[in-house]
């Protein structure tokens, strides 16, 4: 289990531009080789856009865009064809594939944060596919990374299971959960656990690796992400 705590994200964006980014994962001028991917999972990015504020128009290949909006509404447009307007309790899916460019702003009057993650899909190339669940209630699966996200909405108290799989992903979006580890080993990384769990805030993230499972507890009413995801090397014989 390797622990990130978010002021351990490397900065990034536009501040100036009113674009706030902060990555987990290696990413653009902050690059990191021991921090490059993990699992299907090729970046995790907490994004916040001030009203008007927004990316101009720019390519994607060969990566599955999974957005997840946690305040405001963030608009889209992309060169396949789709406008749309995603809120919180929404997911937007970009398969860029071959190759898209889209355009993603803030055209509220209020603050826009999200949470992006793309994944790495397993096969590479295609045409561009898109699409917005509205009002996730339950997990989402992505064939294309061989990957399920579960959004969890735990209240004080509650307790969740963390999939047992190959690679588990876990993001804390708000509130604060307890990660008890159950069936997982406390390896290196940036961070600690102890045989009792470690505490998880916003913005927090843990990796585990082939673990059988843990436990979240949510200290407070708390919004989490978590992905499950396997190895595809063992189908490799």
């Amino acid at each position: 289990m390797r622990i990130q705590r978010a002021a351990e994200r490397y900065p990034g964006g536009d501040p100036a531009a009113g674009i706030e980014t902060r990555h987990a994962l290696s990413f653009g001028s902050s690059y990191d080789p021991d921090n490059l991917r993990f699992g299907a999972v090729l970046a995790c990015n907490e994004e916040r856009l001030a009203p008007g504020a927004g990316f101009d128009e720019h390519p994607h290949s060969h990566t599955e865009i999974v957005t997840w909006v946690v305040e405001g509404e963030l608009t889209h447009h992309d060169t396949a064809g789709h406008t749309t307007v995603v809120r919180p309790g929404d997911l937007q899916r970009l398969g860029s594939a071959g190759g898209v460019r889209h355009v993603e702003r803030n055209d509220a009057a209020v603050p826009l944060v999200f949470v992006q993650m793309w994944l790495a899909p397993l096969v590479p190339g295609g045409d561009p596919s898109y699409e917005v669940v509205r009002g996730l209630d339950g997990p989402y699966d992505l064939p294309a990374a061989d990957a399920r996200l579960h959004v969890l909405r735990p209240a004080a108290g509650e307790r969740t299971a963390v999939p047992a799989a190959d690679f588990a992903y876990v993001h804390v979006v708000r509130g604060t959960v307890r990660l008890d580890d159950d069936g997982i080993s406390t390896g290196t990384g940036t961070g600690t656990g102890t045989s009792t769990g470690v505490e998880l805030g916003p913005g927090d993230a843990a990796r585990l690796t082939g673990a059988e499972g843990g436990t979240l507890v949510a200290t407070t009413g708390a919004e989490v992400l978590v992905w499950e995801m396997r190895d595809p090397r063992k189908g490799l014989g």
